[in-house]
């Protein structure tokens, strides 16, 4: 488990007027959260789901959700704006999110929905970390999935359909694991959290089809050829989706079930070397040949700003 303790006493003071505006006790309304960021969020963070917490990602509150998005929002508009090959993951972690807001604002789609804005937005910090961490060349603090993905798109040495298959993998094979270990596989009265878990796959049916025609549409227009090896299949992503997301359960139940720490440590060790070595076959498959290139990709989503 991560903790972030605040700097100073001047960040309580911060978390405290935060407090006040997301619980209505002052005159911003909570559901319009004009002054608050997600940075400030990060003040008195973990990992571990506690639902009477201040801090509203921490305690799960709808509020969290909406800040995520805001986040992501944040972060995706200037990769958008100068066609970066880093804006294919990210445009799709959006998507993804905004399709999740529907989902767990349906009446009784999620049994402790609470707990899962919690667990989304971790999920997305650990992204959120490891994109940071590699921009100011930390490298040390990138697990090796996601510094194969940034590099590959860096370097615009893959197609669009190899950026979104090495996001997704670094995220799911690497990240989720270690993230539903560390806020817990079971409620407090001991029953599972998997039937939650199981009905992401839903809302991600939801998402995966028209995201891959966005993405075409945006970034490069060869990702909805499936038909082509540059392109994907709906059917098959989402089917890939669904085994990764199990497994990953798996993983975390390894994670939590390990006698001591030596032999945490050996799980996360394959969990670590599993994602990388998915990450390395993609580059592989989906790599610009020795007499290709992305120029044509990116002219084409160049003209798409215009």
């Amino acid at each position: 488990m991560r903790v972030y303790r605040p700097a100073a006493s001047a960040a309580a003071v911060c978390l405290a007027v935060l407090t006040n505006l997301l619980t209505g006790g002052g005159p911003a309304r909570a559901e319009d959260p004009i002054f608050v960021s997600w940075s400030q969020v990060l003040v008195s963070w973990t990992d571990e789901y506690v639902p009477t917490s201040e801090n509203p990602c921490v305690a799960g509150r709808p509020t969290c959700v909406r800040l995520t998005i805001e986040e992501m929002q944040r972060r995706f508009r200037p990769l958008a704006a100068t066609c970066s090959h880093q804006a294919v993951f990210s445009l799709a972690y959006l998507r993804t999110t905004q399709e999740y807001k529907r989902a767990a604002e349906e009446k009784g789609f999620f049994e402790d929905v609470r707990f899962v804005n919690h667990e989304d937005a971790v999920f997305a910090k650990y992204y959120f970390d490891a994109y940071d961490a590699w921009a100011a060349d930390r490298l040390r603090r990138v697990p090796k999935a996601w510094r194969i993905a940034f590099d590959a798109a860096r370097d615009r040495q893959v197609t669009g359909s190899g950026n979104l298959l090495l996001g997704i993998n670094a995220h799911v094979n690497r990240d989720l694991p270690f993230v539903l270990a560390a806020i817990g596989l079971v409620k407090p009265d001991g029953t599972s959290r998997k039937p939650d878990h199981d009905k992401v796959n839903v809302f991600l049916n939801r998402v995966v089809e028209p995201l891959i025609a966005e993405e075409a549409q945006r970034f490069d227009p060869t990702m909805d050829d499936a038909e082509t090896p540059y392109g994907l299949s709906y059917t098959a992503l989402m089917q890939m989706l669904v085994a990764w997301r199990e497994t990953a359960w798996r993983n975390a139940e390894r994670l939590v079930s390990a006698p001591d720490a030596a032999a945490r440590a050996a799980v996360a060790d394959d969990i670590e070397a599993y994602a990388a070595s998915n990450a390395r076959a993609f580059v592989t498959q989906y790599q610009y040949g020795p007499l290709s290139s992305s120029a044509r990709r990116d002219a084409y989503c160049a003209a798409q700003q215009d």
